[in-house]
């Protein structure tokens, strides 16, 4: 992580990214978590599944603001390769509810 990313919530998520670690990524979120793709609401764990675990998704965070809720971050996986992205976080009693992501 080369960003100063402060939250704890927000660390843990990036490092069951970048470590293809389901169980750590499950454990970074809440039961009830959603997210956002481009505006679109997906089911997290199809997309999560497709888009990080199936595909060697990985993060490398270029900036982030707000204790590191709002990232910046070149995201590659094996199906599309490299792409600059905007993740912005909400965290809720440590845990990740919600996080909306896109081309940035």
């Amino acid at each position: 992580m080369s960003a100063n990313v402060n939250d704890p919530a927000v660390r843990a998520f990036i490092e069951a990214v970048n470590s293809g670690d389901r169980e750590a990524f499950d454990a970074a979120l809440t039961p009830d978590a959603t997210m956002t793709d481009d505006g679109s609401e997906r089911d997290l764990n199809q997309w999560a599944d497709r888009e990080i675990f199936s595909s060697n998704g990985r993060m490398d965070v270029v900036s982030a603001e707000d204790g590191g809720r709002d990232l910046v971050a070149d995201y590659t996986n094996d199906t599309w390769g490299a792409m600059r992205t905007r993740w912005r976080f909400t965290v809720r009693d440590g845990r990740i509810a919600r996080f909306d992501t896109g081309q940035a």
